[in-house]
């Protein structure tokens, strides 16, 4: 089903604000990447979590490439990339992030 909507936007001034809130929204991450690099540490991120994150981002970045909008394309791309980097180092880091997963222990 269509739903016909009017917005006060211009198709460029969409893209626009698509591009800001994936700007937004990507930036987020790379502060947590920078502490988890510096700090040589994940412990305080979920694995299962941050996984369940990844997948989302991956299947939000095939969505993107089925609808062809580079704002969600582009965004989840650099998304994806920060968020298995910090998948990878909390693997690397924590030598308990597999018992985690594999038990649903939270716990640290």
């Amino acid at each position: 089903m269509h739903l016909a909507h009017t917005t006060p936007l211009s198709s460029a001034q969409i893209i626009d604000l698509g591009y800001a809130a994936a700007f937004c929204t990507t930036a987020a991450f790379v502060p947590q990447l920078v502490r988890v690099i510096r700090l040589r540490s994940a412990r305080e991120i979920s694995l299962p979590t941050f996984l369940l994150f990844s997948i989302g981002v991956f299947l939000w970045l095939i969505y993107g490439i089925a609808i062809w909008s580079m704002p969600v394309i582009a965004s989840n791309v650099v998304t994806l990339a920060i968020s298995v980097s910090i998948l990878v180092l909390k693997l690397r880091y924590d030598r308990h992030a597999i018992e985690e997963l594999e038990l649903g222990d939270i716990e640290q």
